[in-house]
């Protein structure tokens, strides 16, 4: 969802991005350009430009109203797996299956990167933006934070492969999916276990958490089609949730998106987008 909640971005192996109004289940535009399916998709703080990236190993800045490319970004040699903006969307910053994150200033001609990160030894499967420190997960087992106006580093050896990362809302602890189908929540500051969440499947897949309703829920995805929620402190299992779908779809949960300030929840399963609110 974009910073207001009121629109979404979609995307797939169709090689295209749309916008939706998902409350009224209205496709707005359609973004097409990249040559391979896309991996990922985000707006900016004002919402006047989205990024994207994909698996043909760019990342494309667009123009929402227009539909039009304003710059096309090459300088991962493998598939991109997922991008993000800063608070004030100057910099766009995507992680890779080269091992690497790559800076972009989105203000500049320039279309080489500005900094780039080298320091993993496996794929980014996700990355973080929050204040001036990046966060990015990697199939190398590791949880790296980068302190951007500091110039440090600091590196979580979580143990298993990480799938996806996610922040609480108060950005003290980070939420790590694991390929052995478990959710570590992590101390950001200190590097230690706080929780850990388990019953879901997440196997290889790329599979999305996230924490819900004021750092209340953990939610994730699986492969077995259900949105799994427990409760933040005793980490109990509250729910399974199964999209209403005429058609009994198999596929995996693999995206999820809230709303910034209501109990609105966004989710992806196979071809279906489903919403859950109040």
């Amino acid at each position: 969802m974009n910073v207001d909640g009121e629109y979404c971005l979609t995307c797939g192996s169709d090689k295209k991005i749309k916008l939706w109004n998902p409350f009224k289940e209205l496709c707005l535009k359609t973004y097409a350009g990249h040559g391979d399916c896309v991996m990922d998709a985000c707006g900016s703080c004002d919402s006047s430009e989205l990024a994207s990236c994909g698996a043909d190993k760019s990342v494309v800045l667009w123009d929402v109203s227009d539909g039009r490319v304003k710059r096309r970004l090459r300088q991962h040699a493998a598939t991109v797996n997922c991008i993000e903006y800063n608070e004030d969307s100057s910099v766009v910053v995507s992680g890779s299956n080269d091992n690497t994150v790559c800076c972009w200033d989105t203000r500049s001609r320039n279309n080489s990167p500005i900094q780039v990160l080298k320091e993993a030894k496996d794929s980014i499967t996700k990355v973080l933006v929050i204040g001036h420190q990046i966060i990015t997960g990697s199939l190398d087992c590791f949880l790296r934070t980068y302190d951007i106006r500091m110039g440090n580093l600091d590196a979580d050896f979580i143990g298993k492969p990480i799938s996806c990362i996610s922040s609480t809302q108060d950005n003290m602890c980070t939420l790590v999916s694991c390929t052995d189908s478990t959710l570590k929540l992590m101390d950001k500051q200190k590097g230690e276990l706080l929780n850990e969440y388990t019953g879901h499947t997440v196997s290889d897949y790329f599979i999305e958490n996230c924490v819900f309703h004021n750092d209340s829920i953990i939610i994730s995805g699986s492969t077995c089609g259900h949105l799994w929620c427990w409760d933040f402190v005793s980490a109990k299992l509250i729910e399974k949730l199964k999209p209403n779908n005429n058609v009994s779809y198999t596929q995996s949960i693999n995206s999820i998106s809230t709303h910034p300030s209501k109990k609105v929840l966004l989710a992806s399963c196979g071809p279906c987008i489903s919403l859950w609110s109040e």
